[in-house]
């Protein structure tokens, strides 16, 4: 990489400095280490861009690790879901490896650690240690079974191994120093007993490793040269140095771990724990809700790939935590659909509109441009018909002079067609309008090159031809949470702060075009916003996601 292209962020700075001090760029190696005990997140994508983007600047591997240590929590399915998530982000991996690859390699080297004092078998329970181990104030005590001969605890743990004990029986323990000042270091567990099947080894163990124990020597196997994560991960370090210590060839490369701040975003939550409660609990319908956080939401809700890996390199690497506002997310969103989405006519709110000077029986097929960002531009045909659904709020039966969509005795035109005259209207028994009464411009059809045509009227609106119409249903979505940081106040349960009012479901009348349209395929409904295909939409149902307003519109939400 060239420091002269852009400025460096700390994390390309501490790679930089580390090939500074001799460190080979065939050396570096990155990875991406997600648990498969749930679906990825908003910040595990910026995780994802982050260390994917190293290996793209560096010309660097970059390893796709599940790190697979508690079978009780982690499936097959979440497997699938993040290495879908990760190509779909737009990312190849180098190798796809598992903590469970190393199962044996790391029952070795705690075999060694027993052999060499470092580490004993302790058979206190999860009570009594939390007790033993002090607090952050005040120094640990020693297990009473911190003494046991290396023979014990060989055999111990080798007992554990075959399943002779049952679970929270006995754990393996480090034997480092129950003074430390970091509570990370006193003792901490290697192994426990877990008597579940594992999704890739199935039986074949009823011990496993701790994360901490499992991570950095991961790291350490497959050779990476920096492991980036996130900041509370921070006090860690020192441990994941530590058991690097009792293992390390210094042949080989030493991996380096080094933090950075998550990225929380307002209105949701970026916890796996908290999201698969919300899955678990119904108050979403699953991971990939269009409301969720999860990759997989906001594919569904039509995210693309461009706009999350945008606003990964917008907000950047911190070094501190911080609340990252949704609207940025947005505005990303909103930037890439607008240079790609076809338009569309789409009314959801309808008002029948009569044109009564239009010949009865006649429809015509009119052009209609696809994007006007396309470079060639394109076109569709779109029927035009006497009896017209419009949106209810582009007609004001009396209206000032400021209002330039469809009144009594003013002109508006109708987009790719003709300019037309509110006449008059018709009312139910309750005055509600049920009608309304136009007439139209025969020569100032768009397009047409007559004079007429060419004629400027001051305001646009949308329209769908009734005869042709397709209903469908839509999907509005507003914010999960009505707290701009619902993980915010630790005092109260995160749920209290679901809007109910985060999904509403209204029938639409759209263009005939869509009818064709496939799951996922995304199109801006002209002068309301961006929508995309959901994936369980049918010809004969049809189903669109509102993904985005054209502008930021959101109304500032007040926590409870």
């Amino acid at each position: 990489m060239s420091t002269k292209e852009k400025s460096l962020n700390f994390i390309e700075q501490i790679i930089e400095e580390d090939l500074k001090n001799g460190l080979s760029t065939n050396k570096l190696r990155f990875r991406f280490p997600p648990e498969p005990n749930g679906y990825l997140h908003i910040g595990h994508a910026s995780s994802i861009c982050l260390n994917f983007g190293l290996g793209i600047d560096y010309k660097a591997p970059v390893n796709l690790r599940f790190d697979d240590t508690n079978p009780t929590k982690e499936e097959q399915e979440f497997v699938d879901a993040i290495k879908h998530d990760v190509t779909w982000l737009g990312y190849e991996w180098d190798q796809e490896v598992y903590a469970s690859d190393y199962f044996q390699q790391l029952y070795d080297w705690a075999i060694q650690l027993i052999k060499d004092g470092k580490a004993y078998v302790d058979s206190q329970t999860s009570e009594e240690m939390a007790i033993q181990k002090g607090t952050p104030t005040q120094a640990g005590v020693d297990s009473p079974f911190r003494n046991r001969t290396v023979e014990e605890n060989l055999d111990l743990f080798e007992r554990m191994k075959q399943g002779e004990f049952s679970e929270g029986e006995h754990i393996l323990r480090a034997k480092i120093d129950m003074a430390s000042t970091n509570m990370l270091m006193r003792d901490p567990i290697m192994y426990r007993i877990l008597k579940a099947s594992h999704h890739r080894t199935g039986n074949d163990w009823c011990i496993y490793p701790m994360y901490d124990w499992a991570h950095g020597e991961s790291d350490y196997l497959e050779q990476i040269s920096h492991s980036f994560c996130t900041l509370e991960f921070l006090p860690h370090r020192e441990l994941y140095d530590w058991f690097l210590d009792q293992i390390i060839d210094p042949t080989l490369v030493r991996p380096k771990q080094r933090e950075f701040a998550r990225r929380n975003l307002s209105h949701t939550v970026v916890s796996k724990r908290k999201l698969a409660q919300l899955v678990q609990e119904g108050h979403v319908t699953g991971w990939d809700d269009p409301r969720m956080s999860t990759i997989s939401g906001m594919r569904r809700r039509g995210y693309t790939p461009t706009a999350i890996k945008n606003f990964a390199n917008t907000i950047g690497i911190a070094k501190r935590d911080n609340l990252i506002d949704v609207s940025l997310l947005e505005f990303c969103v909103r930037e890439d659909l607008n240079k790609i989405a076809p338009r569309v006519m789409a009314v959801l709110d309808p008002v029948k509109l009569i044109i009564t000077n239009y010949p009865e029986g006649q429809e015509e097929w009119l052009d209609a441009e696809n994007n006007p960002e396309e470079e060639v531009m394109t076109y569709r045909k779109v029927p035009f018909s006497k009896e017209l659904y419009i949106e209810r709020d582009d007609f004001m039966e009396a209206a000032n002079s400021k209002y330039f969509r469809l009144t009594l005795g003013k002109e508006v035109r109708l987009k790719n067609a003709y300019i037309i005259k509110g006449e008059g209207v018709v009312k139910d028994e309750n005055g509600n309008i049920t009608e309304i009464h136009a007439t139209y411009d025969a020569d100032s059809r768009s397009g047409s090159g007559s004079e007429a045509s060419k004629r400027k009227v001051k305001g646009t609106i949308h329209w769908v031809s009734v005869p042709h119409a397709v209903e469908a249903d839509i999907y509005n979505y507003d914010r999960l949470f009505t707290h701009e940081n619902p993980d915010g106040n630790k005092e109260i349960d995160f749920k209290e702060y679901i809007n109910p009012d985060s999904l509403s479901i209204t029938k639409g009348y759209l263009e005939p075009s869509l009818t064709t349209a496939e799951s996922g395929d995304k199109f801006q409904f002209q002068r309301i916003g961006y929508f995309c295909v959901d994936k369980n939409s049918t010809k004969e149902n049809l189903i669109f996601n509102k993904t985005v307003g054209l502008r930021d519109t959101w109304a500032k939400l007040d926590s409870k």
